[in-house]
């Protein structure tokens, strides 16, 4: 059975990449039979005399045929938007009623509100519903005809009214962009010294990630992924304090418990490519080493919702942490706001070498559906069966079971004005696991300053916290933690924010544990962060994907 499943994976792979060659070859002609009917020639004599008092009855009746002449053209970029007919001038595009010049102005913001700095080069900037994302590419990173804004980390999908922060550049037919962020922070667990279990640290955080894609062919796209962390040189091999958290090793095998282990160098080097059907269906491949399979929601340093929040979650390992493998290869199908996945993997977590590349084994297997009911909402299930990922417990698997819903929605005044949320359940099943973890996290952006806040749920073992020679092995530890924080932007520079938050931690640890942690621990820290400016607010229409109009915000 899994001889076949990675024989239909590669199958799949050399189908899609031979369809891409022949597309590729195919292309010049169809571009140069769209190029004409760009600029609308044959009504600048019809517009030019309406400011003609006298003859304007007899120029409307000649004017009046060419409209539907144009309205059919199937490949126009100037199409009919919400029903509104096209102004004939060639410098300007009209987009539910507002005219708008042909050169872009400093700040104007393209559906669904993208910033586009001076300078940069005005295309047809949208496609809803068949509509052409093109903007030098400026679509989905697996569909043509979805918005960029639905982008989650891997192959998964946030609520297209999500924000997205960084860096774009196009470079002939490629759209090229950077994320990251970069925290400079004094973490301080256990404050007031209830337990024996806290610690302190100085320490920086990060995460930097480059993607470029374009089209190929009339059907085609492809994409590029690559994702760096220096975490181990700026928090060290046993990572940062943060109480009741546990997953992978340093030391040469020493179990990592209430501490984030770092992350690798290469967190991922991925390559997809997207074969549209038609405008409601999409297959594509990805390929990753490392990348990320279809187990859970977007991991949380993607996640909006946790934007302002430098702690990693303590479900992290029952929900997302699956975002490093070291072999990766995934086939998915969209169907209109529904899409199915499957994928073979590596199951074996990553090693503590955080600068080498891991064996790829290709033993485990994983499936998710995700739903995005309209362009607030991100749904999805997904379940992985993961062979061996822990090396301190190699003959035991893992089935990890997960849900989640996410949120997005822009405040009035648009811009860096938002609210997002995310409820994540998720489930480690098989073996001597069958531990629970559960997340409700929020961030509302007010501009400047932002409000967050989260609370989790995760059932913890003996061995998970290193105390298996105190406790008996079937013992669960119910943990609860809530953290609250704050943050303000201090300076704004080349569209990249510097922010000042600080936030604090409680926590409600099992009866059994309170001897070690004290009844309820505290935690706080204070941190300075860098990152990339806003890049694409979350559009405000109530279809994003079957809309049949693009709406500039001025």
């Amino acid at each position: 059975m899994k001889l076949l499943f990675t024989l239909a994976l590669a199958l799949t792979f050399g189908l899609l990449e031979a369809q891409a060659q022949h597309e590729h070859h195919t292309t010049a002609p169809a571009k140069k039979q769209t190029k004409p009917a760009v600029p609308p020639a044959p009504t600048k004599p019809a517009s030019a005399p309406k400011k003609k008092p006298v003859p304007a009855p007899a120029k409307k009746k000649a004017a009046a045929p060419a409209a539907p002449k144009k309205s059919p053209a199937p490949g126009t970029t100037t199409g009919d938007h919400s029903g509104h007919p096209m102004p004939a001038p060639a410098t300007t595009q009209q987009h539910q009623g507002h005219p708008m010049p042909q050169d872009t102005a400093k700040k104007h913001e393209h559906h669904p509100g993208m910033v586009m700095e001076e300078g940069t080069k005005t295309q047809d900037t949208t496609r809803h519903g068949g509509m052409d994302h093109s903007m030098g590419g400026m679509s989905h990173a697996f569909s043509r005809n979805l918005p960029m804004n639905r982008n989650g980390s891997g192959t998964s999908w946030h609520p297209d009214a999500t924000p997205m922060y960084g860096y774009m550049k196009h470079a002939g037919d490629w759209m090229l962009m950077f994320h990251g962020q970069l925290w400079l922070r004094y973490n301080k667990q256990d404050i007031f010294e209830k337990g024996s279990r806290g610690g302190s640290q100085l320490d920086a955080p990060n995460w930097f990630m480059g993607m470029a894609q374009r089209e190929v062919g009339k059907r085609g796209l492809l994409r590029f992924s690559v994702m760096m962390s220096l975490d181990e040189l700026t928090m060290g091999d046993r990572g940062y304090p943060l109480l009741f958290q546990s997953g992978e090793t340093y030391g040469g095998g020493k179990r990592l418990v209430d501490r984030q282990h770092p992350h690798d160098l290469f967190s991922e080097i991925s390559v997809g490519y997207t074969h549209m059907l038609n405008q409601d269906m999409d297959l594509y491949g990805f390929f990753g080493y490392p990348g990320e399979p279809p187990v859970g929601p977007p991991v949380f340093m993607h996640r909006i919702s946790a934007f302002n929040n430098p702690e990693s979650p303590l479900g992290h390992h029952w929900q997302d942490a699956t975002h490093i493998t070291f072999g990766v290869a995934t086939v998915g199908f969209r169907y209109k706001q529904f899409k199915i996945e499957g994928s073979n993997f590596t199951g074996r977590e990553p090693d503590e070498n955080r600068y080498d590349f891991d064996k790829p084994r290709f033993d485990s297997y994983a499936t998710r559906l995700s739903y995005n009911p309209n362009q607030n909402w991100a749904l999805q299930v997904s379940r992985g069966w993961i062979t061996s990922p822990e090396p301190l417990e190699p003959e035991e698997d893992v089935t990890r079971t997960t849900a989640s819903a996410l949120y997005s929605r822009p405040l009035a005044g648009g811009g860096d004005r938002f609210f997002t949320s995310a409820f994540i359940w998720g489930f480690n099943g098989g073996g001597h696991h069958q531990e629970h973890s559960a997340i409700a996290e929020a961030n509302l952006q007010m501009d400047k300053t932002a409000v967050y806040g989260r609370y989790e749920y995760v059932q913890k073992t003996p061995g998970e916290l290193d105390l298996a020679d105190q406790f008996d092995h079937h013992d669960v530890f119910d943990v609860h933690a809530l953290t609250l924080g704050t943050s303000q932007r201090v300076a704004h520079f080349a569209n990249t924010y510097l922010t000042l938050g600080v936030q604090a931690s409680v926590f409600a640890p099992d009866k059994l544990l309170k001897p070690l942690y004290g009844k309820t621990p505290v935690s706080g820290e204070i941190y300075l962060r860098l990152n990339p400016g806003l890049m694409m607010g979350g559009s405000n229409a109530k279809k994003p994907t079957t809309g049949n109009s693009m709406q500039h915000q001025h």
